[in-house]
């Protein structure tokens, strides 16, 4: 029997089809707190692996004035986001959507539709290809002065920012070679640079990990 892609690092407690990430409870107010102001209020905001849904609704309420695009290609986990957004009542909030970024094409975006794109803890629990595509597509895909909003650990300039982000590279990897901690500086931005999007701030968050705002220009 093949065994089931793992797309998650921690186990999740489950209440139908809702999925309940121990994370997300634990970081979702801080991220909130910086999304919401570098991320425009109002417009088209495309969430891409979403995981549980739980970002997605947390980050809707303190954006009601956005449509709240999230998605993932894991069906459990679209489920999960329908189940979280039935039970938050959330009306901005629209149907999770497949897209995985290292497509070429991402199906049901317009080019120039987003005002912002948020990618929270995805990157390093994806293969690279996931990161080139995410960022080549924001630049196709966000308006001008969109914001594609990136959070997780990132080390700097060939550098581990901590022992325990060093550790959880390590780990990672021992995992799934593909996965990783990326680099922002050497790994990121120049793919940043070549899809017309510039750093607006970066900020640092609790354990270890950042939150990098990246403008299109």
């Amino acid at each position: 029997m093949k065994k089931k892609k793992e797309i998650a690092l921690e186990e999740r407690a489950t209440a139908g089809e809702r999925l309940f990430s121990p994370s997300v409870a634990r970081n979702r107010d801080a991220i909130g707190s910086v999304l919401i102001k570098h991320v425009p209020a109002t417009g088209v905001i495309l969430e891409v692996g979403s995981g549980t849904g739980e970002h997605a609704v947390h980050m809707a309420k303190l954006l009601p004035g956005v449509r709240w695009l999230p998605g993932d290609p894991d069906p459990d986990s679209r489920a999960s986001i329908a189940a979280w957004t039935a039970h938050a009542g959330l009306e901005n909030v629209s149907p999770p959507h497949s897209i995985d970024v290292s497509g070429d094409r991402w199906d049901g975006i317009e080019d120039g539709e987003c005002s912002g794109i948020v990618s929270i803890n995805m990157i390093h629990i994806a293969p690279f290809s996931a990161a080139r595509g995410l960022i080549a597509g924001a630049g196709r895909y966000l308006k001008q002065d969109g914001a594609l909003f990136l959070y997780g650990p990132f080390s700097r300039n060939g550098q581990h920012t901590a022992p325990s982000n060093e550790d959880f590279d390590a780990s990672l990897k021992s995992r799934d070679a593909a996965w990783g901690v990326r680099d922002l500086e050497n790994d990121l931005l120049p793919l940043a640079y070549d899809a017309g999007l510039k750093v607006k701030t970066v900020v640092e968050m609790p354990a270890n990990n950042l939150s990098v705002i990246l403008r299109k220009s």
